[in-house]
């Protein structure tokens, strides 16, 4: 199970299959999901508009996903060690760009090297 952190509408989704064909995922990992569950529709969003309008998955939907947090502790080639306090990930589509328009919370740097800089240029901040 792991927290969706764009803003696509999905907050909780859970992992059916690892593309990198191994058993545990790391940051940067392309990843399938089923949504399980997504934002509420009747709140109403800034400005007035109604969070349905904005919601582009729905609870039972399967979409691809890449891992951006791992609470996994990985060591970098420099020899710091980075673990996060949850497993996070960011919905994406079949081509590969991101469903949401922003992330919300910190990414790995990891993700650089996976050629997934729309994920690092989206977020906020990243570690």
């Amino acid at each position: 199970m792991l927290n969706c952190i764009d803003n696509s509408g999905a907050t909780l989704v859970e992992c059916v299959a690892n593309l990198r064909m191994k058993r545990h995922g790391k940051v940067g990992d392309r990843i399938i999901v089923v949504v399980q569950k997504s934002r509420s529709m009747g709140d109403s969003g800034p400005g007035g508009t109604s969070a349905a309008a904005a919601n582009k998955v729905r609870r039972g939907d399967i979409r691809h996903a890449i891992i951006v947090r791992c609470a996994k502790k990985v060591q970098r080639k420099d020899g710091m060690v980075v673990r996060f306090d949850d497993n996070a990930c960011a919905l994406i589509g079949k081509n590969g760009e991101p469903l949401g328009t922003r992330i919300n919370g910190v990414v790995g740097a990891e993700l650089r090297a996976k050629q997934q800089s729309k994920i690092l240029s989206l977020a906020s901040m990243h570690v």
